[in-house]
């Protein structure tokens, strides 16, 4: 709202202790969101990246944007969550409406995607599909297989709760069922897909077992659809696997095999003692997921599916001003590319892949 989005905007400039800040709705320096020196610079560059991708998509300048600064999927409209204080996947995901009768969400953080469901729960022009692990008052405990939207949105919301200790053969087994059903029922004009580095192994808060080559498997999945598609990052608390997960998926996004040899730069030693790229196969948790759990899981999955209607459309209607203007968009329409804003990397099968390095944006 905003109200919250001033209320951000007006955070001293050099407070950095959350015990100083008033209480309020906004739920700003209470638990899981502490108030720190550049926090609304730092919402605004994540907020303005993942705008920015959704611009250049339905513009056709690019069929792959990447913004690993976003993916803040817990912040609700007033109110931060879970280190998340601007949703910036729901202000691109209102961008990419403008143009698009469907839009899918695919979130495979370790949390349930809670605040990108409550946005698009009672519409069927958004399906949010969440992998998460679920139970035992895991944050945010919300994401139960129950949970399918309502109104319009009814079996638009699919939930797949899992329990910890998941590893890859059997995440991305039930990830690829999945999946393949919702791209063959609701056939989506695009995709916003959140990569969690969270759950992989060996996160601090995570209890999955899930490596790199793992958690890139469902990437590389979903690109083989050829359907637009914004990557995006979101949690990850061990931060060296979190560089080694996005490092890994941006190759995977431009179709380049990276070395798995990290090379030497300023913080090499921070990656030791194998220096590798990949996380190998290291199981930190015992894996409490069933093979009959997973099999219901898939199976409910699959009945919700067939609820809704085949591929919703929408009628023609007058397209409304977005977030950005187009004939201002900095850009641009002259084709000018700042290199200090946007890396680009074409892609021979494709329009190529643009990588966000969006400076501050107002919004």
């Amino acid at each position: 709202t905003p109200e919250y989005v001033k209320y951000l905007q007006n955070l001293p400039m050099k407070q950095t202790r959350s015990s100083e800040v008033k209480s309020t709705s906004f739920k700003v320096g209470e638990n899981d969101c502490p108030v720190f020196n550049g926090l609304f610079e730092f919402s605004q560059i994540s907020a303005g990246g993942s705008i920015d991708s959704a611009f250049l998509i339905k513009e056709g300048m690019s069929d792959i944007c990447i913004n690993w600064a976003g993916g803040l999927h817990h912040a609700k409209k007033s109110e931060a969550s879970g280190f998340c204080y601007i949703n910036d996947i729901v202000l691109a995901i209102l961008e990419l409406l403008r143009y698009y009768q469907r839009v899918l969400y695919v979130d495979i953080d370790v949390h349930h995607g809670d605040g990108v469901e409550e946005a698009f729960y009672t519409t069927n022009r958004v399906m949010t599909v969440s992998f998460h692990q679920y139970g035992n008052d895991f944050f945010p405990g919300t994401g139960d297989a129950d949970s399918v939207g309502q109104d319009d949105g009814m079996y638009y919301s699919l939930n797949i709760p899992l329990q910890p200790g998941i590893k890859d053969d059997e995440y991305f087994e039930v990830f690829k069922t999945i999946m393949t059903r919702v791209m063959e029922s609701y056939q989506p004009n695009v995709i916003v897909m959140q990569s969690g580095a969270d759950s992989l192994t060996e996160d601090r808060l995570g209890q999955f077992n899930l490596t790199t080559h793992g958690h890139s498997q469902c990437v590389k999945f979903m690109l083989g659809f050829g359907v637009p598609i914004m990557l995006i990052g979101g949690g990850g608390y061990t931060i060296q696997n979190v560089s080694r997960c996005w490092t890994n998926e941006t190759g995977v996004a431009l179709n380049i095999d990276l070395d798995d040899n990290i090379p030497m730069h300023d913080y090499r030693e921070n990656y030791g003692p194998d220096y590798k790229l990949h996380i190998n196969a290291r199981p930190t948790m015992e894996d409490m997921n069933k093979p009959d759990n997973l099999n219901k899981i898939v199976q409910t999955a699959i009945e919700n599916l067939r609820n809704i209607e085949f591929a919703p459309g929408v009628c023609i209607h007058h397209v409304p001003k977005g977030i950005i203007d187009d004939a201002e968009f900095f850009f641009g329409i002259d084709d000018k590319m700042d290199d200090n804003k946007m890396v680009d990397e074409r892609d021979k099968g494709g329009k190529g892949i643009l990588i966000s390095k969006v400076e501050k944006m107002e919004f």
